[in-house]
């Protein structure tokens, strides 16, 4: 059993053994997974009592992802993978966000590149970005520098640490990084 309470503006990671269940965790905190007994809450929302829609809008309105594969759309540009989320959401002035959130990770000059042109630094600097795009409360981040070497994960984990300490972002992540695990909370 686990009893994990997270507060809000934390920085934690989870480190272990391959196969003992980190992702998973995320996953079930995330509401990707159901847990087959217990509890998940969210801000005070038993997530587990929630239908698909009201995860759904539980996600995108508290819960930003990045995942060690980046999963961005291909055919899409670095501009328009950010983009999504915010017309999903409906935002206003959608495209001041995205530039402003380019110019965070470092990718302003890159933005109408394809996922195919960009390295895979720069491909998870998107993922970031997209996952920050409604400027969610909670950042959760699956091995984010686990397919990256050694410069770029560096610089992935100081852009994870500078969202948690500028802007309050509770981050949760995963990570085999001990570097990164040595700057958490």
């Amino acid at each position: 059993p686990l009893d994990l309470v997270v507060p809000a503006g934390q920085l934690l990671s989870i480190v272990g053994p391959s196969g003992s269940g980190k992702s998973t965790l995320l996953g079930l905190i995330a509401g990707l997974d159901t847990p087959s007994t217990g509890e998940i809450a969210i801000d005070g929302t038993e997530i587990t009592k929630l239908d698909e829609d009201r995860l759904a809008e539980l996600r995108g309105n508290k819960i930003g992802f990045v995942f060690q594969f980046f999963h961005l759309m291909p055919s899409l540009t670095a501009l328009e993978n950010v983009l999504v989320p915010l017309e999903i959401a409906g935002a206003a002035n959608p495209m001041v966000t995205v530039r402003r959130l380019l110019a965070e990770v470092g990718l302003t000059t890159r933005a109408h590149h394809y996922p195919a042109q960009l390295s895979g630094g720069e491909q998870q600097r998107v993922a970031i970005a997209r996952a920050l795009a409604n400027e969610p409360p909670i950042l959760l981040a699956d091995e984010p520098t686990g397919n990256l070497d050694s410069a770029n994960g560096l610089h992935i984990n100081d852009l994870l640490v500078g969202f948690n300490r500028s802007r309050g972002t509770t981050v949760v992540l995963v990570t085999h990084d001990a570097e990164l695990a040595a700057r958490t909370d």
